[in-house]
């Protein structure tokens, strides 16, 4: 793990661990005497995607410096019922210590990399890409949106500060869609590119005219939808949302849109169940 990765993740799992440990961890500190080595399995309990190794090895790193993890498989890869993920290695209390908050990165990560697959796999063979949204889960982001390129999927904007994208509560504030587009031309840096949410084809012409480069086609019936598409000709990139499932994304794709944005890929996902047994002192 490279050292900019560990300046962004270790805060958030250093608060992660204060959650979980705002003293000491009780029963494993009367139970383990300290200074005894061990080692513990990672083991799947489910077919799925593992993603999130580093994140899991960091947990008992930054408990235990001389914590070491031997992985038998690699974020991406594919693990089933009783599949061997790993064997960590470290001062016996911080095994126990650090098990729950390390499972729950990993099986976070792990459902939404699983669940990304799953969607993205509908869309093999187009020229459509699934995206994933905003709506993470705080102080979660950085290690969601990693989960959702694991599972094939691609990265929408990281925060407010990472793209523009003018929403039905903008437009009504500026006062109409070509109003906002123009306040954002006048006042946003000239290398970002502005995407518009458009509900209706009367203002997917004015953002078109108001020179819009990415248009977001929202909650849209499909018809509704092949029409804009037609219109658009290519002048902007496309995207749709909203009620994004695995039964519409072949349809959606046929209709010839860049890009499918899709909240429940980081909202939504179940976890990947994974376990930690088989512990021996050393």
């Amino acid at each position: 793990m490279n050292e900019l990765i560990k300046l962004n993740i270790d805060p958030l799992i250093l608060a992660a661990l204060k959650e979980d440990i705002t003293s000491e961890d009780i029963t494993t500190n009367a139970v383990i005497k300290a200074g005894v080595r061990a080692q513990v399995e990672l083991i799947a309990k489910e077919t799925g995607i593992i993603a999130g190794l580093a994140a899991y090895q960091r947990v008992f790193e930054l408990l235990d410096g001389s914590a070491t993890i031997e992985t038998f498989f690699s974020d991406g890869d594919t693990v089933r019922p009783g599949d061997l993920v790993g064997v960590v290695k470290a001062d016996a209390r911080t095994l126990l210590s650090g098990e729950r908050t390390a499972l729950n990165y990993l099986q976070r990560m792990s459902g939404i990399a699983t669940h990304t697959r799953k969607l993205a796999d509908y869309l093999s063979g187009s020229k459509t890409r699934l995206l994933d949204t905003r709506k993470t889960t705080p102080n979660m982001r950085i290690f969601e949106k990693y989960a959702v390129t694991v599972g094939g999927g691609y990265n929408h904007r990281y925060n407010l500060s990472d793209g523009i994208l003018i929403k039905d509560n903008h437009i009504n504030a500026a006062g109409g869609v070509k109003e906002a587009i123009a306040a954002t031309k006048k006042q946003a840096p000239f290398v970002r590119k502005i995407e518009v949410e458009v509900e209706n084809l009367t203002m997917l012409e004015e953002a078109l005219e108001a020179g819009a480069d990415i248009i977001m086609l929202d909650n849209m019936a499909i018809d509704t939808m092949k029409a804009a598409i037609k219109i658009m000709a290519g002048r902007a990139l496309s995207e749709c949302s909203g009620n994004v499932t695995e039964t519409r994304l072949k349809e959606l794709s046929d209709i010839g849109v860049d890009f499918i944005s899709c909240g429940a890929l980081t909202h939504s996902s179940p976890i990947l169940d994974l376990s930690m047994k088989n512990l021996q002192l050393l």
